[in-house]
């Protein structure tokens, strides 16, 4: 493979980073704005699940969210002591354990959902929908190549 090659695929992976780096940087500060300083981009990602699914058990979350079930165990802990998550024993088997949202936690749909097309604006802009659908294809087939 020539220098020039390897070089692409280098600066590919670099480039990949600083969008996750820029995306992290532009949801922090909003959810600053919005008064939601303690939430991160991690949590952010638990409380999408859970607004889109209601419940789910920890290991159906860990493998939406693409974490350990020690470290999603971690970042539940903490969204539970802020208020907007909570445990909830299923009535059929009580040895499975959901997670939900509380009331607090669906009070911040509006919010995510304002920061989210914010970031999409501002990260997708200039960009034409046909090679936005290549670039997504593109991506996961990298992101399922390593995993």
């Amino acid at each position: 493979m020539s220098n020039y090659n390897n070089y692409i695929m280098n600066d590919t992976i670099s480039v990949i980073a600083r969008i996750r780096e820029g995306a992290n940087k532009l949801i922090l500060a909003e959810l600053d704005k919005a008064g939601l300083a303690g939430i991160v981009p991690s949590h952010g990602d638990i409380i999408a699940v859970l607004l889109n699914h209601k419940k789910c058990t920890m290991k159906t979350l860990a493998n939406k969210i693409h974490r350990t079930k020690a470290t999603l165990t971690v970042l539940v802990d903490k969204l539970e002591k802020m208020g907007f998550l909570a445990r909830q024993k299923s009535a059929e088997d009580n040895r499975v354990v959901y997670i939900v949202l509380t009331p607090k936690g669906e009070s911040l749909k509006p919010v995510f959902e304002e920061i989210s097309v914010k970031l999409n604006n501002q990260a997708f802009k200039g960009v034409e929908k046909k090679n936005l659908a290549k670039l997504n294809v593109l991506l996961k087939k990298i992101s399922k190549n390593l995993e």
